[in-house]
């Protein structure tokens, strides 16, 4: 299966139910299906064809995801793009992924965009941004296009459906391929391991959909099950509980600084919203803190799961079982359809409680975006190298020790720091930096 197939079943079963929840929008499965097409038809209009790539550089929206599978349903990749990155972040991507047109959202003139349509040769940009601006085609005026004639691409399960930056400094970036296939088979194995349906209602806080948790674990995930995805925007942590209680949000998933701020405000507060409806609570990006799923239980009486995953494998490969015994501390079991090993320097698997390399097996990325060289140097005999380091313990649980590779990791966002002693160097009074990682209790590392 494909996602343009995974959509195509999830508007036929569930129809007009909510789909998605931002602010005063709601989408539906069915009007989710048709504006997707509509974005897709237009995208053709103007030539874009299958293998193209069309760059995503939009914050948590409606808007977001209407292209996304709108740009999927016509071949194209999607390129995932934080909206935060910098013009000489931009430039550096656009040279590697050379996309045709860029979805964004420019509210001023000056934007930085306008400047780079031209010197980075993309040949149109969809502004969902409120205001209109030269140079931009509205994106409700792009999506007004008939969609009469249209037929999504003919897909094989081994075409690609998005590229998404990691694993080497934006300076230098590696962009993930994920093939079709593999990514619904881990949107079902993540649907499986927290026994997600479409009586869930699940909140999109604080995790981009250009990570692979908010857009796999989190949105796509949600469209394949028929749960309510309900977008809050933001990072306030009073607008988080408040919207917990009110929209009855059945699933919570953020990274361990998330966890913490929720933790610091009912310390400092008490807990003013009842929490009710809520059964799963996870924390994947970092890890998570012993005594923060502690204080989880005992202040909110609700158990923290802790989960494990890379940009490299799609989606999450560990989880810490729903129900049953765990050990605290751990990120879980592997999933189905996923094999975890622990290898020394040599690459030779070591036995359990020994601590190395985590290595991993299973349905995943199909390599590094016009990269072979890097591609062979993770994957290697089926097995992606991670550069985490772990232990597996007698009972088959992983435990993650650290990172191998030069990254440091702040508030659940990858931080590399060649990238800052790049930019660094570039001041005419610097001759030389380093930067290092600062353990700190709340984010991790400063």
């Amino acid at each position: 299966m494909n996602l343009v197939e995974m959509l195509g079943e999830a508007a036929a079963r569930y129809g007009d139910r909510p789909a998605i929840v931002h602010g005063e929008q709601n989408l539906s499965f069915s009007h989710l299906h048709s504006s997707s097409s509509a974005f897709a038809a237009a995208l053709l209009g103007r030539g874009v064809k299958k293998g193209d790539r069309i760059a995503l550089l939009l914050g948590n929206s409606i808007e977001f995801v209407i292209a996304y599978f709108g740009i999927v349903k016509t071949g194209a990749m999607a390129v995932l793009l934080d909206p935060k990155y910098k013009p000489a972040e931009l430039i550096s991507l656009f040279d590697d992924c050379r996309p045709r047109a860029v979805v964004c959202e420019i509210d001023s003139p000056e934007d930085a965009l306008l400047k780079l349509k031209d010197t980075c040769g993309i040949e149109f940009l969809v502004n969902a941004g409120h205001h209109a601006q030269d140079k931009t085609i509205s994106f409700s005026e792009f999506i007004s296009v008939s969609t009469a004639e249209f037929k999504p691409a003919s897909l094989y399960d081994s075409d690609p459906a998005h590229i998404s930056y990691t694993s080497g400094p934006s300076f230098s970036p590696w962009g993930v391929v994920a093939p079709h296939g593999n990514l619904v088979d881990e949107i079902r194995i993540s649907a499986a391991s927290f026994e997600q349906s479409e009586n869930d209602t699940v909140i999109q806080f604080a995790l981009p959909m250009h990570h692979v948790i908010g857009l796999t674990v989190v949105m796509l995930t949600s469209v394949y099950c028929g749960s309510r995805l309900i977008i809050l925007n933001g990072v306030s942590i009073d607008n988080l509980l408040a919207g917990l209680e009110r929209h009855k949000i059945t699933m919570f998933m953020g990274v361990p600084f998330i966890h913490s701020m929720v933790l610091r405000k009912i310390e400092s507060e008490g807990l003013k919203h009842s929490l009710d409806s809520l059964r799963v609570c996870a924390s994947a990006g970092d890890i998570l803190p012993v005594e923060t799923v502690q204080s989880y239980l005992k202040l909110l009486k609700l158990r923290l799961i802790n989960f494990y995953g890379l940009t490299e494998t799609l989606g999450h490969v560990t989880c810490e079982p729903l129900h049953g015994p765990s050990v605290q501390g751990s990120a879980g079991l592997p999933l189905a359809g996923w094999e975890i090993a622990i290898a020394d320097k040599g690459g030779a698997e070591l036995p359990p409680g020994h601590p190395g390399e985590v290595i991993i097996r299973g349905p995943m990325m199909s390599g590094y975006y016009r990269n072979p060289e890097a591609t062979n140097q993770a994957v290697r005999n089926a097995w992606l190298h991670t550069g985490d380091r772990g232990e597996i313990d007698q009972d088959g649980f992983l435990h993650m020790l650290g990172l191998q590779k030069d990254m440091l990791i702040c508030k659940g966002q990858n931080i590399f720091p060649s990238d800052i002693e790049h930019v660094l160097r570039q001041h005419e009074s610097v001759a030389e930096a380093a930067v290092v990682g600062v353990p700190d209790r709340m984010r991790g590392e400063v």
